[in-house]
């Protein structure tokens, strides 16, 4: 991978990134805001699963920040682009799909057949 393709995911990223730290501080002002004491049972039932949906969903991107600063990374290591599994280059299509991807797609798919093996 060039040095101008590396730059044009270290965007990507780094955009990616910085949309999902703008979420994180809409949630937390949100759940501030908008945190009430209701009187009627169901309504703080209500309030209590979108909260908990909310976080979960906060949750699911924090990991993928995770992931998100571990291609960065990669990126300054000269890693990014590879599979962790076979070493070969990943491929520029599945990048544009998934900037994160550390398997090519035959690892990942081998990883899914066994997943299900053992999981199903």
């Amino acid at each position: 991978m060039n040095d101008n393709q590396l730059e044009h995911f270290r965007q990507i990223l780094q955009q990616w990134k910085q949309d999902l730290m703008e979420e994180v501080d809409r949630t937390v002002q949100h759940l501030q805001e908008d945190a009430s004491n209701f009187a009627d049972p169901a309504d703080r039932a209500t309030q209590e699963e979108e909260f908990s949906l909310e976080l979960r969903t906060r949750d699911r991107e924090r990991k993928l920040i995770k992931k998100i600063n571990e291609a960065l990374e990669d990126i300054d290591s000269g890693d990014y682009g590879y599979c962790e599994s076979c070493g070969i280059e990943i491929g520029i299509r599945r990048l544009e799909a998934r900037p994160t991807a550390t398997l090519c797609v035959d690892c990942k798919t081998l990883a899914e057949i066994k997943e299900r093996q053992i999981g199903g």
